[in-house]
């Protein structure tokens, strides 16, 4: 397993976006968080097929901070089944790594 992680959300506004990002830096569960602006996600909810603009928010993180993010995300997110998708950081540079580590510790 990978000891970094960037862990990918969507939500429907950049203020909400926002406090996702600072509410996690804050609390030590990220290192950092990159808010990108309106994407279109094209989905099927509830038996219907939806298209709406959110925003993505981005987290850096390590494997052992991950529960803990993933906990707080699905406490602070408006969705009732927000989207969490971690994905391994299988190469990186030393110094951030070692920067990700202390930031979450």
């Amino acid at each position: 397993m990978a000891d970094h992680l960037t862990v990918l959300t969507t939500i429907d506004s950049r203020d909400d976006a926002e406090e996702l990002a600072r509410s996690a830096v804050a609390a030590r569960l990220a290192a950092c968080a990159q808010v990108e602006a309106p994407v279109t996600s094209v989905y099927r909810w509830q038996g219907e097929v939806r298209v709406d603009e959110e925003w993505r928010v981005t987290f850096k993180t390590t494997a052992a901070r991950y529960p803990a993010l993933e906990a707080h995300l699905k406490a602070e997110h408006s969705y009732s089944n927000p989207e969490i998708i971690a994905t391994p950081i299988t190469h990186g540079s030393a110094e951030y790594l070692a920067w990700v580590d202390e930031e979450t510790a």
